[in-house]
């Protein structure tokens, strides 16, 4: 394994460890709102489903494509994991309140 693999080894690695973190919090966050019977807070957990699956498919191209567009798209997925991360602190507010 070179070093490249690994250090994208290591990547995907912590994508999906935050990923599967996100997707725990999901989880959760749509058990409160159904049993509120929340439609916004429903909507907004699915909205951030929809998020997930679509970081979760660039990380599964991390496989595929060439060094060039590696680091462009480990750019963009550090940048929707981090605003993924900020919508599910905002939508925990919510469900609190």
């Amino acid at each position: 394994m070179t070093t490249q693999e690994a250090t994208t080894k290591a990547y995907e690695d912590k994508i999906k460890a935050d990923l599967q973190q996100a997707k725990d919090q999901l989880a959760e966050f749509e058990a409160r709102a159904k049993g509120k019977m929340a439609q916004a807070e429903i909507n907004t957990v699915n909205h951030l489903k929809t998020r997930h699956e679509e970081i979760e498919k660039k990380r599964q191209t991390l496989k595929t494509i060439g060094e060039a567009k590696m680091e462009q798209t480990k750019a963009e997925i550090d940048g929707e994991i981090a605003n993924l991360r900020t919508s599910l602190a905002d939508l925990s507010k919510k469900l609190r309140t």
